[in-house]
């Protein structure tokens, strides 16, 4: 595909490459450069940046954004509206090789792709790496440059290499602020409360 798609609600821009069986979804934008591959299937109202790569398989929830550059590799999994940043890596191969022991070239039956499945509304900071297989919860943080090795709970707020958790974050992506034995979102008001390392809003379930 390429150019203004003109027989559907959606966009590629000049020069992307969308393979003919992926699934665009009405509204969204395949902006310059990115390349969608075979059978990838990204929802309604979402945007793929420049020079950003959506591997084969690759599934996006509607109103997602995988930013300039970003490298989604199959088979992730991202949920609603979830923000991939500028040069961030979502990886698929735990024990990376060019070639075999006995020296061939691996080939893709020399090995099997474990994917990143986050959670809806996480963020992924700018050329922050998710070393695959990992799970990013729901609402979770995911400071710029981190290197994530391992599951993140839902609204946790991760820095560093290797990533840990300083705080929580609410819906609005701001800091939550410890209020007697509760923790509270100081753009919405909402509430939530910490119980064994997880966090819930008062009066709803929260998971992926």
């Amino acid at each position: 595909m390429s150019a203004i798609n003109s027989t559907s609600d959606f966009m590629v821009a000049p020069g992307a490459d969308v393979a003919d069986s992926a699934s665009i979804g009405a509204g969204s934008k395949i902006w310059h450069l990115a390349q969608v591959r075979e059978s990838a299937q990204i929802g309604t109202g979402c945007v793929v940046g420049r020079g950003a790569y959506v591997g084969i398989g690759v599934q996006m929830g509607d109103n997602c954004k995988v930013q300039n550059y970003a490298l989604v590799y199959e088979p992730a999994h991202l949920g609603e509206g979830v923000f991939v940043g500028p040069a961030a890596v979502l990886t698929n191969d735990t024990y990376p090789r060019s070639i075999n022991a006995d020296g061939s070239l691996k080939s893709a039956d020399d090995w099997a792709p474990v994917g990143v499945r986050i959670g809806q509304g996480a963020s992924i900071g700018a050329r922050a790496v998710c070393v695959a297989p990992v799970t990013i919860g729901a609402w979770a943080m995911i400071a710029a440059g981190t290197v994530v090795t391992k599951d993140v709970p839902d609204y946790a707020l991760m820095v560093g290499v290797p990533a840990r958790q300083i705080g929580w974050v609410g819906e609005s992506g701001r800091r939550l602020e410890r209020r007697d034995e509760l923790w509270e979102c100081p753009v919405s008001g909402n509430q939530y409360q910490e119980h064994d390392g997880r966090l819930t809003k008062v009066g709803q379930d929260s998971g992926i």
